[in-house]
């Protein structure tokens, strides 16, 4: 089969992975050149923060364990005005999508560089999209400010990530696997990418759920959301990621869950316009139906899957249907507002994904 031209940017960054890796964040600070860093995390993360601070000694400036869903302005004022304060040089992030999306802003907004510690799935760190919200709109865009200089993936630090947490994380990791298959600048090194990635993580899931303390489980489930991460960084989104945008900023939907409940709705929306995804896709998951064989795994997983059991009211639906379609992203089936609220129907209410595009 001939190879038709493409074009693959590899983002600059560097990445330590295995377990007993965060052992070595003090010496990865040194060798960025930081001296003063600002620790992030969520509040439920302090314990790990105040580790995380004392192991860099005189490298730690002090921690903020302010960060929250969709980063809200008021949190990234914050966290802009602390570092300045505190004449951070860097920031340290630890934990999953919502710590690393706050250093994100730190970056955008003062230039400070992130080393990013992650402790979930999310796979945020491996991209230069940022994220934040205000008035219930959030805004999102790409920058290669606010791509992390250092990652470490640290296994060990995940064990004691929730089970309903890890599968959520694990699938919203997924789904940028899938979106990348169909987006408009894939290229065979990202479908390759996407399809280990897919691989790594819907293993990992079920051994994961089976014994959270399966190391290599663990491990299996972090390098398949940093090959899941890779290919959300190198591509473009689509319908996928604008729908989870605008529930998530729009109604403050949990980030992960969201996701897991939106993307077998969305690649069935997406299959018969996208054969190749559609082909890879179904090699990995072993099913003809992929959008089918991701609802019953994530039933399998105990995920949920309906919009309506995370908050959504049934009648946010057209609303968010009609802000979709006034700005939409790149999509292999045309994205139609009657289409839009099929798919919403169909995912509020829990059913079984169709092709509804």
């Amino acid at each position: 089969m001939l190879m038709g031209s493409f074009a693959y940017e590899a983002l600059p960054m560097r990445v330590r992975f295995g377990s007993g890796t965060v052992s070595a964040l003090r010496e990865e600070v040194a060798h960025l050149g930081l001296h003063r860093v600002l620790i992030l995390c969520t509040p439920g993360q302090a314990p790990m923060g105040e580790l995380v601070s004392a192991a860099l000694g005189e490298h730690s400036a002090g921690l903020l364990a302010e960060a929250r869903m969709h980063v809200p302005i008021e949190v990234a004022t914050l966290a802009r005005d602390r570092a300045a304060a505190l004449d951070a040089d860097g920031c340290v992030v630890v934990g999953g999508g919502s710590a690393i999306g706050l250093g994100k802003i730190v970056a955008l907004e003062h230039g400070l560089p992130i080393v990013a510690v992650p402790t979930t799935y999310a796979g945020s760190e491996m991209t230069s999209v940022w994220g934040r919200t205000s008035d219930g709109v959030k805004q999102t865009g790409k920058d290669l400010r606010v791509l992390p200089a250092s990652v470490l993936y640290d296994p060990e630090l995940t064990v004691a990530l929730p089970v309903p947490i890890s599968v959520t994380s694990g699938l919203n990791a997924v789904a940028h696997a899938v979106e990348a298959l169909y987006a408009p600048d894939a290229s065979p090194i990202v479908s390759l990418l996407a399809e280990e990635g897919t691989r790594a993580m819907t293993t990992a899931l079920p051994a994961i759920v089976r014994d959270p303390r399966d190391l290599d489980a663990r491990t299996l489930g972090l390098y398949g959301s940093w090959l899941c991460g890779v290919c959300l960084g190198a591509t473009t989104m689509s319908l996928h990621h604008k729908l989870c945008h605008a529930l998530g900023g729009t109604l403050n939907l949990p980030h992960s869950a969201t996701h897991a409940v939106v993307i077998p709705h969305v690649l069935a929306y997406n299959q018969a316009a996208a054969p190749a995804a559609t082909e890879a896709l179904s090699r990995v998951l072993g099913a003809s139906d992929p959008a089918r064989a991701l609802w019953d795994l994530a039933g399998k997983l105990r995920a949920p899957r309906s919009l309506a059991e995370l908050g959504m009211r049934k009648d946010d639906i057209e609303p968010i249907a009609e802000q979709v379609v006034a700005n939409p992203y790149a999509n292999p089936a045309p994205i139609t507002r009657d289409g839009v609220v099929r798919l919403l129907r169909a995912a509020w209410s829990g059913q079984p994904p169709s092709n509804i595009s």
